[in-house]
């Protein structure tokens, strides 16, 4: 019944979304259509009732308290990876927010905050530069050819979606930098990764710069790439495995990780500093 329920709700959305669509756009619309489409929420929407009541009554009987209770429906029902989507929606709003008042996350008293944002910089500002001229050409586009002002507000609202979500990702990137601190090695992509390395288990640092990783966040071989523009400049090898979480939830064990830093340098120095003279590996030594 859970796996029905899943199934209905996507299958459902995307419909909703189209008939929305039409009916804003002034499409004539069959009435048979719209009583079946509105008939179909109904129905979806009481089984979706059903089995949220029953993973809750299930959850109290295994002696779960009401709000312990009410997450744990909501991750049943909903699968983790939606969770995590429209987690990183909500941090990326925050991020803008941050990044108004120039306020860094997670980068305590002491700490060693290392920048990674530069290396992709002129990117996003270039993709920016051409989802903002995309937007208002489309938009004198839709107006001259007199297109339903419905469907012509969905597609601006969609197009100002993107240029804000292009906004809130290097916000996110400039507010949550890579954080050395007393205690720990904070790797950081973004909202979409965030890896606590405890510095004990840090055996050795180095820069190594490789200009073709294969995507952002990448794992191969229990070694982990964090790269920015296929770029990485720090190398740091572990004396045990840690657990890295992906952004769209798998779990994987890593025991080197290699990630980007707009000053390697400045990493270097900062890992460096509760690392004995063996452990230390000077740029360019293999």
């Amino acid at each position: 019944m859970l796996r029905l329920a899943r199934a209905a709700m996507f299958a459902l959305l995307p419909a909703e979304l189209l008939l929305a669509v039409l009916l804003l756009s002034g499409v004539a619309v069959p009435v048979p259509v719209i009583v079946a489409a509105e008939a179909a929420v109904a129905a979806v929407f009481l089984l979706e009732t059903a089995v949220a009541c029953r993973l809750f009554r299930a959850e109290r009987r295994g002696g779960a308290g009401r709000r312990s209770a009410l997450r744990a429906t909501v991750r049943r029902l909903v699968p983790s990876q939606v969770l995590r989507i429209m987690e990183f929606e909500l941090k990326g709003m925050l991020a803008l927010l941050h990044w108004v008042v120039r306020r860094r996350h997670g980068v305590p008293p002491g700490a060693t905050a290392l920048p990674y944002s530069g290396g992709q910089s002129m990117m996003l500002l270039l993709m920016l530069f051409a989802m903002t001229v995309e937007t208002v050409g489309a938009e004198v586009l839709l107006r001259a050819l007199e297109v339903p002002d419905g469907l012509r507000l969905a597609v601006l609202v969609l197009d100002v979606y993107g240029i804000v979500y292009g906004l809130a990702l290097g916000a996110a990137c400039v507010t949550r930098p890579h954080v050395v601190s007393a205690t720990e090695l904070r790797v950081r992509y973004g909202v979409y990764l965030d890896l606590r390395i405890p510095r004990e288990l840090i055996s050795s640092v180095r820069t190594a710069r490789n200009y073709n990783e294969s995507g952002t966040v990448t794992v191969k071989d229990g070694r982990l790439g964090v790269a920015v523009s296929s770029r990485t400049d720090v190398v740091v090898e572990l004396s045990e495995p840690v657990t890295v979480v992906r952004p769209l939830g798998r779990r994987e064990e890593v025991t080197s990780v290699r990630f980007f830093a707009d000053a390697p340098a400045a990493a270097l120095a900062a890992l460096q500093s509760r690392l004995s003279p063996a452990e230390i590996r000077e740029p360019g030594a293999s």
